[in-house]
Formats: structure tokens, sequence, C-alpha cells
């Protein structure tokens, strides 16, 4: 029988988010927790992402915690490969191996409102747990569209996060569906090595070159020699950024450069005019994610390489409909269509104070106050939640906002003293929401002309923060206590013969 173990946090996830929560827990002094992940390793998205040519597209300096500096990345913008082993090396660095629960996929996540604390089932054993940290990250479940004829296909399929290393495309006819980051690092990569690639895509993407080189071997032992030249180094990338995002939340009119310079990228990648014409966007750039890659052009204008500039419409045996009625015969599909970002799974998973699920509280679209707390949901906290998102730096800046949030929520905690649960108010979470859905209005996001994954079902953009990291960071400083009640537990038998009902005070 799986034994049954309480911890002060349960940290859910092992990605970015996930260790950046475990180890400035560890510096908070805190020892009293675990990491539920449900994989047998760590590495969140750069664990599952292992397709060929998976790389990041935020340079290396900037993609990496403020307090872990990696003085020996091998490249500007990091591959799949070294960015995992950085996550691994964060672990043994800062002791988290002991507080790992590998193989532990969290099923049903409840909050018990007379003990004030969580019960979490999970795939192999129970927990409970006075606060719980969400890192699961809007990146880690797949989205395959619902095509119809699909389970009749008779050849190979999987998605992009989920490549099938042991199926060898080579000689192979192959469907590549979507047109996002992944397929844009995925085309150049197997194009030399397949008999024919029919990419299907519904809206081309706006596409960058990417500055990327290697890192001299006297970069990297000036970085070791004396490390404010790292963060030198990182403080330049972020700046540079920094000035980017009003162009992308308050002035989109003056990414008209930036789209000429992207139109004249596709023009010396792409000679035929019919193709150039479908490789060129009819949205503003930067509606949707800016892609960085010099080899996707001219991969795509390769003999063996089709676009069908459609999506995909249905299957018949082996032959792919799209939309525009075109057919291909395929061997295999792959699918880089996305994941679960306004819709994540963990949702359906995690009950609270009223018995009703994360899913359903967020049904008419996710909120949250300063992309942490959830209304309804005491001790809870996501990192990389509702709106904090970004569409031109590193998120890793975001995750390090919010763990300032995580520290000072539990601090507050601490000095309320015995058993104490924060709630965040519901006008709390609709206040900040309104604010924030009113900056987005006047974004690119929202005015560019283009149905990106960053909306929801309704239309609305409950994934990107429209501010700068260094404004988000301000915002997630502390914790105001007005935007909280305090919920305490019953006094126990022990310290009284009647048992009083749970009380709520006002944070003052």
């Amino acid at each position: 029988m799986a034994k049954h173990e309480h911890v002060r946090v349960a940290v859910i996830g092992s990605g970015f988010g996930g260790l950046g929560a475990a180890v400035r827990l560890r510096r908070e002094g805190i020892t009293d927790f675990v990491v539920l992940e449900r994989a047998d390793s760590v590495g969140g998205t750069w664990r599952d992402n292992s397709y060929p040519g998976c790389a990041c597209d935020v340079p290396s300096h900037l993609y990496s915690f403020s307090f872990a500096p990696n003085p020996d990345w091998p490249r500007t913008f990091s591959g799949q490969r070294h960015i995992r082993a950085y996550l691994e090396h964060v672990t043994d660095t800062f002791g988290i191996r002991p507080h790992l629960r590998l193989n532990h996929e969290v099923l049903r996540m409840e909050w018990d409102a007379d003990a004030l604390r969580w019960e979490i089932e999970t795939s192999s054993g129970s927990f409970s747990a006075e606060v719980v940290v969400s890192a699961t990250g809007p990146l880690s479940d797949p989205r395959i569209p619902d095509v119809p004829g699909l389970d009749g296909f008779p050849g190979k399929v999987f998605h992009s996060a989920r490549w099938d290393h042991d199926y060898d495309l080579t000689g192979k006819r192959v469907a590549m569906i979507g047109t996002g980051a992944s397929a844009i690092q995925i085309v150049p990569a197997i194009q030399p090595r397949v008999r024919s690639l029919t990419l299907f895509q519904r809206t081309p993407p706006w596409v960058m070159p990417r500055m990327d080189r290697n890192i001299t071997g006297a970069e990297r032992r000036l970085h070791r020699a004396l490390p404010f030249t790292a963060t030198l180094r990182r403080g330049l990338l972020w700046g540079i950024r920094e000035l980017q995002v009003g162009a992308f939340t308050k002035h989109p009119g003056e990414l008209g450069l930036v789209e000429k310079l992207a139109k004249a990228n596709i023009a010396r990648a792409v000679k035929d005019p019919a193709l150039r014409a479908k490789l060129t966007p009819s949205y503003r750039i930067g509606c949707k994610r800016i892609l960085l890659s010099n080899t996707y052009y001219p991969a795509v204008a390769q003999p063996n390489v089709d676009v069908v500039a459609s999506g995909l419409r249905e299957v018949r045996g082996s032959t792919l409909v799209g939309a525009d009625g075109s057919e291909t015969e395929v061997d295999a599909i792959v699918f880089g269509t996305g994941f679960h970002v306004t819709d994540m799974p963990i949702a359906e998973r995690v009950f609270g104070a009223d018995g009703h699920s994360l899913a359903d509280a967020w049904k008419d679209g996710m909120e949250s106050l300063r992309g942490a707390t959830a209304a309804g949901f005491p001790n809870w906290m996501t990192i990389i939640g509702p709106n904090t998102g970004l569409g031109n730096s590193s998120m890793i800046l975001m995750i390090e906002s919010q763990l300032n949030y995580l520290a000072d929520y539990l601090r507050q905690l601490n000095v309320l003293g015995g058993r104490a649960a924060l709630a965040v108010r519901p006008s709390a979470v609709h206040a900040w929401n309104r604010k924030v859905q009113t900056r987005m209005e006047r974004t690119v996001w929202k005015s560019g002309g283009c149905d990106s994954w960053y909306l929801d079902a309704n239309g609305r953009n409950t994934t990107l923060w429209p501010g700068t990291t260094g404004e988000f960071r301000r915002e997630t400083r502390q914790v105001d206590l007005s935007e909280y009640e305090v919920l305490r537990a019953p006094r126990t038998a022990s310290t009284t013969t009647s048992r009083p009902p749970r009380t709520k005070e006002t944070a003052q």
C-alpha cells in the first residue's frame, strides 16, 4: 500500500518553474516540501520536446536563472540537449534530488476546508500539503486536432512533443501539420532525408533571421573568471528586449519596419513568386510569435517540399485532404499543433473550497491575481499562470518574479501564525484582470489581425502579459494582504470542548 506523506509545500512539475520554486524554497529555509513529477526525470518541456532541431529562441544567457548563471553555454541560442543538461545541473547544485518524487502524476487535488490543507492523489501515492505550487506549465500537454479519419490512417502519427525516435523518417513521405515554432525547426532538420515533405499551413508565420553562433572558448573563460561579465551580457540582452515592448503593447504601427525586414528575409531565400506569396503573412508582424530561423525558408524552397496553404480537412486511408481540396499520399504525419495553453488539463484535477474544479471556475476564461492565485483555491499558486507569457523575451524573468511573490506569500503565512490559509478575494482577481484586459486592447496581439494560440475560445488573450518584465516584477514584489481573506482552522478538541466553525478574518 502506497504511503501517505504530509509536507508544508507540494510543487507540481519539474521544469523551469518547478525547479525554480524548489530552489527558492530552500533559499527561504523551507525544506519540508516535495516536487511531484509525472515523468521519470526533470526538465519539463525541455525533456518532452526532443524533436530534430529543437532549440530555444531566446538567448542562452537570458534563458537561465539569475541565481544559477552558466558561463559555459556553447551557443548564443542553446539547443534542447544543453538546456536539459542545465536543468539537471540546477537540480544537483541546489540539492533538489531528495525532494523529487518522480513518476508521481497528480490525479486529483482537493482542498480540505476544515484542515486547511490540500489532499493530493498521485499515481504513486497520496500526499497532503499546506500550500500547493502548480508549475505544470502551459506547454506540457500536446494538442492534436480532431481530424476526421485520422484513426484509420495506416502509417505513423505523433506530435512534435512526443517524437518517436524509433521511427526512421528516411525515404518516407511525411506530412507536417502546422507552422509554429516547433515546425520551423523540424522542417529544415528532416527535409534532407525524407522522400517528400508536405507542409500543411493554415497561417504562415513571420520568420526573422536567427543570430546564432558558437560562443567562443575565450568568451566562456572570461565569464568563468569574471562572472560580472556574464551578468552584464544578460543585462544587455534584457534591456534590448525591454525597449521593444512598447511596439508590441502600445504602438503596433512601429512594427512596420520590422515587417519590411521580414519580407526581405523571405525574398532572399524564396525565389518562386507563388511560393513566396504562400509564405507571406497578411497580418501585422508580432500578432503571432515572431519566429527565428536561418534554415526554414531555404528548406521549404527545396524540390521535395510542398506547401499546402490550408489546414488538414480529413484523412482517407493514407491520403490527406487539405481544406483547399488537395490530396497527398503520406507514410507519416507529424503534428506541430501546439499545446493546451488556455485549457490546461491540470485544471480539471484541482478542486477548490466549494468542491468545483479549477476548469469549471475558468470555463469562461482563465484569470488569476498577478498570474498566481485563483479565487476559490486557498493556498494554491500557479507559476506561469494566466497573462504571464511573453512575446519577445525570456519566461525565466517572469518565473523569477513569481518566485518572489511565492516567497512573500509564505512569509505572510508565517507572520499570521497558527493554522492559516490565504484565499484571494474574487474582487481583487476581477480588478486585476479588468486592468490587464483593458491594456490588452492596445496590443498587437489583439489588433494585429490574426487568430493565435494566445487567445482563448472567447477571443480573450489570457496568455500574455501586456507590459515589461520590469513592471511585472514590481507588481509581484510582495503580497498585498488586502487582496486576501485569512482563513483560520477550527480549534482542536485538545484546546476546547466545542468545535466552532471555520472562521474568516479580514487581512489588514
